[in-house]
């Protein structure tokens, strides 16, 4: 480019920054084409930018709501290389043709190539008004094996243009993680969202390629910038490396991560979309009082979702990791769903769980643990074809009830019964097969292995050789099962939700029975103890938080003293040694009970500190001290401030990051913030909050998406609201929230059915608020926010079977009505008032 060219250009990208180019302002749409220049210049209302056609094709600058995101001599433009030639829009063989037809150009006879390939594209780029829409078509002389392929492909400006963006399986490249250049990242997606929310601006990529399958790359340059590209192929996309496996999605020193790919001569083409969207309105958390709410949403938005490698590849270990492992035996997959809060995020998923269902289950019903790019953890012939493997340490058993409980929890967030459905048979094959390992009847499940002297692992702690009836694994049975047993009796199978829920019953019993009888509650230590080997002995009595955390918070604990003592113990423990988060074990192992180089005390499993096991944590603490589970909570954030939780694990000496292979589950303290803390809890048939805040927490609004509903949760000391803009109930302790049309539910405490279902006529806002419910005594009003003379109906339960009731309406009585055999009845009335006082007083 000569200097006078170089000039113009600058004076063009300062006008479209500045919206000041001559004929269009800042609230016009169209384009502006500059033959003698060859520019073309377009603007609406999120986009503007030039297309540069001096010899080249190419998007040479492109403004995104007033932020500069493609200022170089690139841009956006198309790509081809084989193993003999690149081939680019960069470099043309003569000048293309513009012809602008109102809010659309057309760019043609876009011609490169040689005498080996010759390649002709049109582009035709359309304005709407808030979206770009680009058609790509291209034909090809002959047909190719693309090494590489940029259709388009995009530079910007540089690594912190965007800080990343998700796919549409709801994964993240993470621009962070990108710390060499050529680093090389590739999914199987047709969207990316690409946010920056210092600036606020977000902007969709989202592909339409009619009968092929599409990629997409991102990779940080020689020169430190962000190159994106699009990959395009009729027949499944497949990975280069490694030479024995092809499935490392991340590489590391080239831009070489897709197997060529093979073009066929002719005509392809892809329609490619740029949408603008707001990243508070997207991912904007609401207003959280106390606390951090930048660093929260941080978190969730970034780290929370790094384990998810690929579309049908969900897990806890990023795709950062060197042999990209994804551990099935991680029970919070679904859970981090539950406050990332994106439907993306639940729906991709789903699509990964139908994958392991298909892929993941031996004959037998065993669940293959883990995944990775590489087969050097598996066990020898311990793997598939697709990836899954037994890992080298030992028969994790927690696959198995781990499968369950991340079909449960995704039900819950999504309520798609029939989805839920399509699992059933293969949930049932997991627990059964795991249930038949109770070999005693005592309705603990065994191990592979009879004692630690095996030195294999059995768990997600896999270098401690935890054998026989390990707590670890019988707690996360123990979830799985009553999970999945309120779910057969939703299916309609009374007979194996009776069966689920009497062998958890007898798995809780037993496992809350002293060491010297069978169980695992160590009555010297004051804890529950890891497990116990065939022979009797007891080991993991070093107050293991995992295990204890979870028989906490899975209600397999309810002896309030015990859970006082275990909570206080590791409390004092913690302020002892003054660290900022609860290790895996308080104490050491003995020796000989975990991988030799774990000891001295504390080394990796024995006694580092993993992040994975908050929500646990925090949901033990939080009905117990809140304020405690608070504090872990902030210093949690607090350390995201400082280094992206971007660890494995942190040493318990230095409390230093530790580790290359990152976890998302890094993010669960937040997590637990969510669900334990503020309470919140989607399931299949209600919105329930459960809060156990703390008096700074006072004041906060969350912003929830719940399925089709954005929900306002406002949370007060014993006073709790939730809102979707219409509707909203407000009461003084746990309640369940369900709205639809005109209609209104109330569900008491943890209750599953309505205990109250108001209907308004006409339709409109409606408010509840419920300050007593109790089986002879109710108060509630009902606001319509002054919209007088309504008809309301009121359907209460969870009262006294065949009983009366007054209804009292305003402090005079309206009726007497009698309950059913249920404890229900319904009544209607006209009001003129609002609000309206109801109280329902049994005789």
């Amino acid at each position: 480019m000569n200097l006078k060219r170089l000039r113009y250009f600058v004076f063009i990208y300062f006008c479209v920054v500045s919206g000041l180019f001559n004929g269009l302002n800042a609230q016009q749409s169209g384009f502006i084409n500059d033959p003698a220049k060859k520019l073309l210049t377009f603007r609406n209302a999120k986009f503007s930018g030039t297309l540069d056609y001096y010899k080249k094709a190419s998007i040479s600058t492109l403004i995104v709501n007033k932020q500069s995101v493609i200022s170089n001599l690139a841009g956006i433009y198309s790509s081809l290389r084989t193993k003999n030639a690149t081939y680019t829009s960069l470099y043309l063989n003569a000048d293309p043709v513009v012809s602008i037809s109102g809010n659309t150009a057309r760019i043609s006879k876009i011609s490169y190539g040689n005498h080996e390939l010759s390649i002709n594209e049109t582009w035709t780029i359309t304005l709407l008004k808030d979206d770009i829409k680009m058609e790509i078509r291209r034909s090809l002389s002959k047909s190719v094996a693309a090494e590489q392929m940029g259709f388009p492909a995009i530079q910007f400006n540089n690594m912190d243009t965007w800080e990343g963006a998700y796919q549409d399986y709801g994964g993240l490249a993470w621009f962070y993680l990108f710390n060499k250049q050529r680093d090389t990242y590739g999914v199987h997606s047709s969207s990316s969202r690409f946010w920056n929310s210092k600036t606020g601006n977000g902007m969709i990529i989202s592909v339409k390629a009619p009968d092929q399958e599409v990629g997409m790359t991102y990779s940080r340059t020689t020169s430190d910038q962000l190159a994106f590209s699009v990959i395009t192929s009729k027949a499944p996309l497949q990975y280069r490396f490694d030479a024995d496996t092809k499935r490392r999605r991340y590489v590391r020193d080239t831009t070489d991560v897709w197997a060529p790919t093979k073009i066929p001569a002719g005509s392809t083409s892809a329609t490619i979309r740029f949408s603008y969207f707001y990243y508070q309105e997207q991912f904007g958390r609401g207003l959280l009082k106390g606390i951090d709410h930048q660093q929260v949403s941080a978190v969730l938005n970034t780290i929370a979702r790094i384990g998810v490698i690929d579309k049908e590849h969900f897990g806890g270990n990023s795709w950062h990791t060197p042999y990209g492992p994804i551990c099935l035996h991680e029970q919070y997959i679904a859970q981090m769903g539950l406050a990332i809060n994106d439907n993306t995020y639940l729906k991709g998923y789903q699509q990964c769980l139908d994958f392991y269902r298909d892929n993941a289950f031996k004959p037998d019903g065993r669940v293959w643990p883990r995944w990775a790019y590489s087969n050097e953890d598996a066990m020898p012939k311990g793997f598939t074809d697709k990836g899954l493997y037994e890992a080298q340490w030992g028969y994790l058993l927690d696959s198995n009830p781990d499968y369950v409980t991340n079909v449960s929890e995704l039900y819950d967030q999504t309520g798609d019964l029939k989805w839920v459905k399509t699992q059933q048979t293969a949930c049932e094959r997991a627990l059964d097969w795991i249930m038949k390992r109770d070999s005693n009847g005592n309705g603990l499940v065994e191990m592979m292995t009879d004692s630690y002297k095996e030195k294999r692992g059995s768990d997600w702690i896999d270098i401690i050789w935890a054998a026989y009836e390990n707590a670890f694994v019988n707690a996360k049975l123990y979830h799985a099962l009553v999970l999945w047993a309120d779910i057969e009796k939703q299916l309609g199978d009374h007979v194996k939700s009776q069966m689920y829920e009497a062998f958890a019953q007898k798995l809780k019993t037993n496992f809350n029975k002293p060491t010297t009888q069978g169980g695992f509650w160590d009555e010297e230590k004051k804890c529950y103890v890891h497990w116990l080997d065939k022979d009797g002995s007891v080991h993991g009595n070093n107050m293991v938080t995992p295990v204890n955390f979870m028989a906490i918070a899975y209600g397999i604990c309810d002896d309030e003293n015990r859970t006082k003592k275990i909570l206080d113990d590791i409390e004092v423990q913690m302020q002892k040694e003054n660290l900022f988060f609860w290790p895996l074990c308080m104490y050491s192992y003995a020796p000989g009970e975990g991988n030799d180089w774990q000891f001295p005390f504390p080394n990796y499993e024995n006694g580092d500190i993993f992040l994975s096991w908050g929500a646990v944590g925090v949901k033990a603490y939080a009905s117990y001290k809140p304020e405690l589970a608070l504090k872990y909570v902030k210093n949690v954030l607090a350390q995201y401030a400082k280094d992206g939780l971007a660890f494995q694990r942190y040493g318990r000496v230095k409390q230093d990051g530790l580790g290359d292979d990152i976890l998302s589950g890094n993010c669960l303290t937040v997590v637990g913030l969510y669900q334990a803390i503020y309470g919140i809890n989607p399931l299949h048939n209600r919105f329930y909050l459960d809060p156990h805040i703390t008096k700074d927490l006072e004041g906060t609004e969350v912003r929830y998406r719940y399925r089709d509903q954005i929900l306002s949760v406002g949370l007060d000391m014993n006073d709790y609201q939730v809102s979707d803009g219409v509707h909203r109930i407000r009461a003084s302790a746990d309640f369940g929230f369900s709205s639809k049309g005109g209609q209104l539910q109330y569900f008491r405490g943890r209750s599953d059915t309505p205990s109250l279902t108001v209907t308004v006529d006409p339709a409109g806002e409606l408010g509840l608020d419920v300050r007593n419910w109790m089986d002879d005594a109710v108060r509630f009003t009902v606001d319509t926010k002054g919209r007088v003379p309504v008809n309301l109906k009121c359907s209460a339960g969870h009262l006294l079977p065949e009983h009366n009731y007054d209804v009292i309406l305003n402090g005079k009585k309206l009726k007497t009505v009698k309950s059913d055999a249920n404890g229900m009845f319904s009544f209607s009335f006209g009001s003129s008032s609002d609000p309206a006082v109801i109280v329902l007083n049994g005789n």
